[in-house]
């Protein structure tokens, strides 16, 4: 069974069981991806991040700071469903979480626009062994630079024009495209 936390009614955190592999079993038969989002103010973007995680078989989402939970109806009303079939999870502190994570022998990949980062085009199916985390970040501040320092590569997505980032959901499905296309 693959627990869901959901916050009930009266503002508690609770799980429920739903039917099918449990969270490892799906991580294993999913090339063990998980997306981890620091501090996303849209709840719109975040329903939207839930699809496009479903869609590229993530098996799980991270949901950090103040990344609102599908209890947000606007998360819901984007996600159309896709919080059923994502587990996730809500977690306070991220430096925390993905220090564990390591611990756990987690890989972690962070999408961000750092001098230190490389191309997306020049992943290579070596830099996204089993099990990995994506971290994507705040719509206006990007990933907490503790968190760029726990990770163990970074991308970024060339830009053409003036701006310097895509949307964050929209970085997050090109990212997830070019990560899971290497691995068929």
């Amino acid at each position: 069974m693959i627990l869901k936390k959901q916050i009930n009614s009266g503002g508690i955190l609770q799980k429920r069981k739903k039917p099918g592999l449990n969270r490892v079993e799906r991580m294993k038969e999913n090339n063990v991806k998980a997306v981890l989002l620091d501090n996303i103010r849209s709840a719109w973007n975040v329903g939207s991040i839930f699809r496009s995680a479903d869609g590229f078989g993530f098996a799980h989402v991270y949901l950090c700071g103040i990344t609102p939970t599908p209890a947000n109806e606007a998360v819901k009303k984007t996600a159309l469903g896709a919080e059923d079939f994502v587990t996730w999870s809500h977690h306070q502190d991220a430096v925390k979480l993905v220090k564990g994570l390591k611990i756990e022998g987690w890989k972690v990949l962070a999408l961000e626009d750092d001098e230190q980062a490389s191309s997306i085009s020049q992943f290579t199916d070596t830099q996204f062994p089993n099990p990995t985390v994506l971290i994507v970040g705040s719509e206006v501040t990007g990933v907490d630079p503790e968190l760029i320092e726990l990770a163990d590569h970074i991308f970024n997505i060339p830009m053409s024009g003036q701006k310097r980032s895509f949307n964050v959901a929209n970085a997050f499905s090109i990212a997830a495209y070019a990560l899971v296309e290497q691995k068929r």
